[in-house]
């Protein structure tokens, strides 16, 4: 190697080298950079407004019909991103974090059961302009949208659900359920081996996250636990509002749902179809709870798909 190369060499080397230390030694320094490229690749960007006594943050981007995507419980707006990749191109799409969660307010003195957040997501959108958009949720989001759609028919185009959502008896116990009867609360990580458990409950095949990004998570998760735990028992006071809100939806209705959920049985899908007959339903193989953030260009991929038709 001639002393041209080298000296090149050792000067990349000489400034690599205290990024890479500062990326292990001060992964926090990393977060907003990390997140902030990840949201420029798929068009978004955040905004906040005050809704309901409430700070919302959300992400909005794209152009043409409105889509909002809503994130289940203890997750964030980010959770997204990677699925909205594939839909900003042709969709405007609002992903916030849900009042309680994410970078937006949490009260101590507010509640977050389900008719609430029916209530605060209709003042956003209000606020917003918006007239008629999609749904789409996962999890506890999935609920919020289809209670939001069987109150404001008007307003939705279309509901589905990206990945199981809470509130349908399915025949056959999820592992969580089995937890959640023998009085534990697994989706709640109070140290650092239970939010590995957590990861591992919600995932087949985690994605791959930052190292900055998952230490952040990781942290929020056990700094919030006591908080996280009157949240996780406001939604078990609210059981199965779902169930008995699905005959009342008109509007076109897709269900994804993972194989492999260990949060909510795939057998819940049948009891889903049984009682919206014109849903679409489809079973993503080797999929855990979170297929937007599993494998979020093949379930956008197919829920363009869904919005198209």
């Amino acid at each position: 190697m001639s002393r041209t190369r080298k000296a090149l060499l050792f000067s990349v080397l000489f400034l690599i080298a205290p990024v890479v230390l500062a990326y292990y030694a001060l992964p926090s320094a990393f977060v907003a950079p990390l997140l902030s490229l990840n949201r420029s690749l798929s068009s978004l960007q955040e905004h906040t407004t005050t809704v309901a006594g409430h700070q919302v943050h959300y992400l909005d981007g794209g152009s043409g019909e409105t889509v909002i995507l809503l994130h289940g419980i203890f997750a964030e707006k980010d959770h997204w991103v990677d699925f909205a990749r594939e839909l900003t191109p042709g969709y405007r799409v609002i992903a916030p974090d849900i009042p309680g969660f994410g970078e937006s307010s949490r009260l101590a003195d507010q509640s977050y059961q389900y008719a609430p957040q029916v209530e605060r997501l209709h003042a956003l959108v209000q606020q917003l302009g918006l007239r008629q958009f999609h749904l789409a949720g996962n999890s506890m989001g999935g609920t919020i949208a289809a209670l939001y759609a069987a109150k404001y028919p008007g307003e939705v185009l279309s509901v589905a659900f990206i990945g199981a959502p809470h509130g349908i008896r399915s025949p056959k116990l999820s592992e969580m359920e089995q937890r959640v009867a023998q009085g534990e609360a697994p989706l709640i990580a109070r140290n650092e081996a239970e939010f590995a458990g957590m990861m591992k409950m919600l995932f087949v095949e985690p994605p791959f996250l930052p190292r900055p990004i998952l230490l952040d998570a990781q942290a929020s998760a056990i700094r919030n636990a006591a908080s996280n735990l009157r949240l996780w028992e406001d939604q078990r006071r609210d059981g199965y509002q779902l169930q008995a809100a699905l005959p009342q939806l008109k509007a076109p209705t897709l269900a994804l749902w993972g194989a492999q959920d260990r949060v909510f049985d795939i057998s819940g899908l049948a009891v889903l179809g049984s009682l919206l007959p014109a849903a679409e339903q489809v079973t993503l193989p080797a999929t855990g709870h979170l297929p937007m953030m599993e494998r979020p260009a093949e379930t956008a991929t197919r829920y363009k798909a869904f919005l198209d038709s």
